[in-house]
């Protein structure tokens, strides 16, 4: 067999949402949002797809770049993928060594990666010198078949429920939101260095965010609290971030974004949504289990640090 590691290119878009929605059934992944993300990452990122080709088919990928929205310095991510159809021929292995090379010669002193936890991923990160930090669970909720809570008759005195859309004309208070709720979700690295540009580019722009099934809460007309989604086309959806600003917290205000915006992605098609929170993220697990999601999966956030000494794949 041959095997080969080489940089994306724009054709490669469609085989790459492929590899990732086989290894990660429950995140959305379009080839219009990896051709965008590849062409639209910040210079700072110095974010690089890596793909493998076995035989000249390509049967794994791995995203790489720096975390530059951290005011911690030296902090990397490495996140390869290999098609379950095409794992023991050693791809894994070549798209870790490759993306470990280049992300030590930018400077890197800490590698993050998201395992899924199985029988073989999470060894082959031990193996390779990582070792478990924190722990995120993913959860499936079947629009087609399980009844949603109904929404209020009556919002609360100065509670409107809007669309992102509807903030066209000026996202900037999104941004404000997002960033504030960004900041306090549990993390190894703090997202507290995010720029409005890079919040534009990387979450307004971003292909597989739905403005309209996205849902903000205001109150006297500030946006509060909002919940982002994302959607392939194919039926399924995403949370990509539920949050509040700090002031009005305690109000279940995240809660009745997230609750409109399911409501609004089942009216628009969508059969089945997922969501992911870190394990120690309890408010936000209630709610979902409040809704109905049940659980789907579990991944670890691995890290290496680059001066520890490295194992060998079997």
């Amino acid at each position: 067999m041959s095997l080969s590691v080489r940089a994306f290119r724009p054709s490669d878009a469609k085989a790459v949402a492929d590899v990732r929605r086989a290894v990660a059934p429950f995140l959305v992944c379009t080839p219009q949002s990896v051709a965008w993300e590849a062409a639209n990452a910040p210079a700072a990122q110095h974010f690089r797809i890596l793909v493998a080709e076995l035989d000249g088919r390509l049967v794994g990928a791995a995203k790489t770049g720096l975390m530059h929205d951290s005011t911690v310095p030296g902090q990397a991510v490495a996140n390869p993928m290999v098609h379950p159809a095409h794992r023991g021929h050693g791809v894994g292995r070549a798209l870790l060594t490759a993306a470990e090379e280049r992300l030590a010669a930018l400077g890197a002193t800490r590698i993050f990666a998201c395992v899924h936890e199985d029988d073989r991923s999470t060894g082959f990160a031990e193996r390779n010198g990582y070792h478990r930090s924190r722990t995120s669970r993913y959860l499936r909720l079947d629009l087609a078949r399980t009844p949603l809570p109904p929404l209020p008759d009556h919002l609360p005195s100065g509670v409107e429920l809007r669309t992102a859309a509807d903030f066209g004309a000026d996202p900037y208070p999104l941004y404000l939101l997002d960033a504030e709720a960004s900041c306090d979700e549990p993390g190894d690295v703090p997202a507290d260095a995010m720029s409005y540009e890079s919040w534009l580019t990387h979450t307004w722009e971003h292909p597989d965010i739905d403005l309209g099934l996205t849902t903000v809460a205001t109150v006297n007309g500030e946006p509060a609290a909002f919940s982002a989604v994302a959607a392939d086309g194919l039926g399924r959806c995403l949370s990509a971030m539920t949050g509040a600003k700090r002031a009005f917290r305690g109000r279940g205000l995240a809660k009745l974004a997230k609750l409109r915006a399911l409501h609004e992605a089942r009216a628009a098609g969508c059969t089945e949504a997922f969501t992911g929170n870190d394990a120690t993220n309890a408010p936000m697990l209630a709610i979902n289990r409040a809704f109905g999601y049940e659980p789907y999966a579990t991944e670890w956030r691995f890290l290496r640090e680059l001066d520890a000494p490295q194992g060998r794949a079997e």
